[in-house]
């Protein structure tokens, strides 16, 4: 598969209507163990980011600029914690990207494992923590997994997709040591984290959007 900056553009719309799609389910699981405006900050992020990106000139534009200017448009709206973790792994995409008009199988997959490193790096969560780490990180290393065995990126996103969702309904079980909801201690228990619930919304998208193209 061949990815352009015009797919990665259309990604990013595809994006943003999920998250305005779903900002009120995640504002719900935000506000049992956060302060109920998740939801608010993914749909401002990624609108501004799809805003910014679809004003790009395709033909001259290339990977790395998309990711580069979704991410300083997705800072510059969301000033909430996401905000940094999401600028981070737009840009480390950025940088896998650099150099390359166009991205195959193996640089979405290198990408998609840059992306989740990103927020781990900048969050300084690791699994077992309740946070959106919980769904990224076993959703990068599925899909490098099934690279590895030599299938295609659609069925590497489809296996990201699943253990991503097994991740975020395993965060129910956990207790938060992260971010506002740590506070709670066992209160937080049964309760979805609403970073993993949104990681697998975006999630969602990629293997959506690589699976119709």
């Amino acid at each position: 598969m061949t990815v352009s900056t015009e797919d990665l553009k259309a990604l990013f719309v595809r994006i943003a209507e999920a998250m305005a799609r779903e900002k009120d389910r995640l504002c719900e699981l935000d506000g049992v163990i956060g302060d109920a405006d998740h939801g608010i900050a993914m749909e401002l992020g990624f609108s501004a980011a799809a805003k910014a990106v679809s004003e790009l000139d395709s033909t001259t534009a290339d990977p790395t600029l998309v990711f580069n200017t979704a991410a300083k448009s997705f800072l510059n709206a969301v000033g909430a914690s996401s905000g940094p973790l999401y600028a981070t792994a737009l840009m480390r995409a950025g940088a896998v990207a650099k150099g390359k008009p166009s991205l195959n199988d193996d640089d979405m997959v290198e990408l998609f494992a840059a992306f989740a490193r990103g927020i781990q790096d900048r969050g300084k969560a690791e699994i077992g923590e309740k946070t959106m780490v919980d769904a990224w990180a076993p959703a990068a290393a599925a899909c490098r997994a099934t690279r590895d065995q030599g299938l295609s990126l659609p069925e590497c996103l489809a296996a990201g997709l699943k253990a991503g969702e097994a991740g975020a309904e395993a965060t129910k079980n956990m207790i938060a040591t992260k971010g506002r909801s740590s506070r709670l201690g066992e209160r937080a228990l049964g309760h979805i984290d609403p970073g993993a619930a949104s990681a697998v919304v975006i999630i969602s998208c990629f293997k959506a959007h690589f699976t119709s193209e």
